[in-house]
């Protein structure tokens, strides 16, 4: 009779390989393809008179497999659950000892959080019971979305529009996006000036601007602007008031958090936040790589710490010895400078590679193009992050221009020792005010006080102010991450969820709420502000905290809520009538009466109806042009997706034509052929380019 082996099961298929191939004949791994039992999705699922008791079903389609799972424990003398290291994994692990019967006292849970085989053999040794604590915090969390989604959308949908959906996150999401595009309608430019003077000294010119005595931080009013050009013209001389030099250090960014890691993809690789997330599980669960098989080249995904194993931190400063040199070692160990931020669970590793050995160049071959984009990342990252700082003076001259009363200043500095930056330099958000890297200006000459310098040129600049920069994906988890709302496992359906319900949409990477959005906004922040109030989404996860350090029932979190909810909802459905949109009219006509096509939102997105309906009922697809033509047809050029999602544009006469870029159109047109333009960026610059084949014209935006 054969011996019966030991059965792990983990939650992919792709995990299940990689762990198979670590253990050998000895273990059986098996997949439970993620959650196996849920609240019904048609039903409410949750007994509110009895403490808010959640009833749980098998999910559909899962019966085949939770029959092989039985069959497959039926035949074990020990079941290993090792689903993800985090509350839903608990979860999940807890579903499944309920579905396949095991006695809590059989159950033998186990969580790694990095798939390598010392870290699967360290957890086969260490299995525990599950921790029925974290279990009661996603069940309090499931069944508090549920109770607001399930009672509060089918409200939206009498009163707005089918379909919708409200969420205790989302909603508050929702609502952040809604306020910065209030403020950034409302904003009136204002306009300034500043004045630049050029001035030589030897060889050598630099650039001063006037910071007194008028104005404020240099800024001034046109007619002071002019005084200035008037009073300081160039050939007068300028003398070195002041010079004052500073040794600055800046050190590297800590290893990544999920956050972190969404914010930073999107900045240098163009990433979605669910682009990353999907690329990051490939990474983790394990790829097939040469001399090694399938194996997990990063650590756990979803994490809130910039903590590492003192393991990987030695290997991390062997490596940078070996290939740098002694010099780039910090001279003091950098998880002393990383401070823990308030609400941070800490439960995980940050996101590191499980083998700092392992350079992205030797798995050239082994990953397509965007994982090994960001396994890159994440390499950079965690490698500069055990280096030591980047060391720069900074300078700064003062000069007094001789006669005037008018003070300039010139700011540069000069790198000493490149440290972290030869291997990762961290990029920023527009809207970031440490966006500007000082350390990154052009040095200065080396000049003394009392020195006699030419004056070259001076002119004023227009500028205005900006208004709020609407939120990217990156700047939206960054918030987020601040307010507390939500936790590492959320931020990608977040983002996901409003594009789908059409609450927002992508506009050159921005998230923009449409009108729709803005309504269920406005209707929510009326009749249920708690729904939308950040600081009230923040107390949600500090509460789950406390229960799943076993300090709080889980319940209560649903007792305390529920009543004003229920309340609120009552009040609601009876003073909210219905809302009407207005209907978006297109320049299109009926094909069979002729009447305007107005825009209408089906299952499937947007779509164009007849204005006469019911008396007509003819449709046809919605098609968002782009205001260019087609350059080899003369048609108009038109918005599409591709299967993935991406945004691209082509011809409307396809499949006649078949042209199409990814590049957006502009509304310029060819100097040199008279054929229709399109963005083209590279890096920080953008410039138009010609889209006719042949032509090659392109020209620089101004910046």
């Amino acid at each position: 009779m054969a011996r019966a082996k030991p059965l792990i099961i983990v939650e992919s298929p792709a995990k299940a390989k990689t762990i198979s191939r670590f253990l050998g004949a000895r273990f059986q791994v098996k997949a439970s393809m993620g959650h196996v039992r849920d609240l019904p999705k048609s039903q409410f699922g949750v007994d509110v008179a009895r403490g808010f008791e959640p009833r749980y079903i098998t999910i559909r389609g899962k019966g085949p497999l939770l029959k092989e799972l039985k069959e497959a424990a039926k035949k074990s003398d020990r079941i290993y659950l090792a689903t993800d290291p985090d509350r839903e994994g608990e979860a999940i692990s807890w579903h499944l000892a309920e579905a396949l019967n095991i006695a809590p006292s059989d159950v033998r849970r186990i969580e790694f959080h990095e798939i390598t085989k010392e870290a699967v053999s360290r957890a086969i040794k260490s299995a525990r019971p599950i921790n029925m604590a974290l279990v009661n915090a996603q069940q309090a969390r499931r069944v508090l979305d549920r109770v607001v989604g399930y009672q509060l959308s089918p409200l939206l949908w009498r009163k707005v529009r089918p379909g919708l959906s409200a969420g205790r996150v989302q909603s508050a999401a929702l609502k952040l996006l809604v306020d910065r595009e209030d403020e950034f309608q409302r904003f009136v430019p204002e306009q300034y000036f500043t004045v630049d003077m050029t001035v030589r000294t030897g060889e050598q010119e630099f650039v001063s601007h006037y910071i007194a005595p008028l104005g404020q931080k240099g800024r001034v009013s046109k007619e002071e602007a002019e005084q200035i050009l008037a009073a300081v013209r160039p050939g007068l001389a300028a003398v070195v008031r002041d010079v004052k030099v500073r040794e600055k250090r800046r050190f590297a960014a800590p290893p990544f958090t999920t956050s972190t890691l969404q914010q930073e993809a999107s900045r240098k690789l163009g990433f979605s936040v669910k682009r990353t997330m999907s690329l990051a599980q490939q990474l983790y669960e394990g790829l097939e790589v040469p001399s090694e098989g399938t194996v997990g080249l990063i650590t756990y995904i979803r994490t809130d710490s910039t903590r590492i194993a003192e393991s990987a931190r030695d290997d991390a400063r062997q490596f940078v010895a070996e290939r740098y040199g002694q010099d780039y070692l910090p001279g003091d160990d950098p998880k002393r400078r990383a401070k823990a931020k308030p609400g941070v669970q800490d439960a995980h590793e940050a996101i590191r590679p499980t083998r700092v050995a392992r350079m992205p160049e030797s798995l050239k071959g082994s990953l397509n193009r965007d994982q090994l984009r960001l396994y890159r990342l994440i390499w950079e990252r965690f490698v500069a992050s055990q280096m030591a700082p980047l060391i720069y003076d900074s300078t700064t001259i003062d000069l007094e221009v001789e006669g005037q009363d008018a003070l300039f200043r010139a700011t540069g500095s000069r790198v000493k020792f490149p440290g972290f930056t030869i291997v990762y330099k961290e990029s920023f958000d527009d809207a970031d005010p440490h966006g500007n890297d000082e350390s990154e200006s052009r040095p200065l000459p080396q000049v003394s006080p009392g020195l006699t310098v030419a004056t070259q040129d001076v002119q004023s600049v227009e500028h205005f102010t900006e208004p709020p920069p609407r939120f990217t994906e990156a700047s939206l988890v960054k918030t987020l991450e601040e307010l507390g709302i939500g936790r590492p496992s959320t931020y990608a359906p977040i983002v996901e969820t409003l594009i789908q319900r059409d609450y927002v949409h992508r506009e050159q990477k921005r998230l923009v709420p449409t009108e729709l959005g803005q309504v269920v906004v406005a209707l929510l922040n009326q009749y249920f502000p708690e729904i939308v109030d950040t600081r009230f989404t923040a107390d949600v996860e500090t509460q789950l905290d406390q229960v799943a350090a076993n300090d709080l029932p889980w319940q209560d979190i649903l007792f305390g809520f529920y009543g004003r909810f229920a309340e609120e909802l009552h009040q609601a459905d009876e003073a909210i009538e219905k809302v009407e949109l207005p209907q978006e009219t297109t320049d299109e006509v009926c094909d069979k009466c002729g009447r305007p096509m107005v825009v209408k939102y089906g299952r499937f997105g947007k779509f164009l109806a007849c204005s006469g309906y019911p008396d007509c009922d003819f449709t046809k697809p919605y098609v968002e042009k782009t205001g260019a033509l087609c350059p080899k047809c003369g048609k108009d050029l038109v918005v599409r997706r591709s299967r993935k999602g991406r945004i691209f544009y082509g011809c409307q006469g396809y499949p006649d034509c078949d042209f199409v870029t990814w590049n957006r159109p502009s509304d310029k047109q060819c100097p040199r052929c008279g054929s229709s333009m399109a963005f083209k960026r590279r890096g920080n610059h953008e410039s138009v380019m010609c889209l006719r084949e042949g032509c090659g014209y392109e020209e620089e935006q101004a910046q």
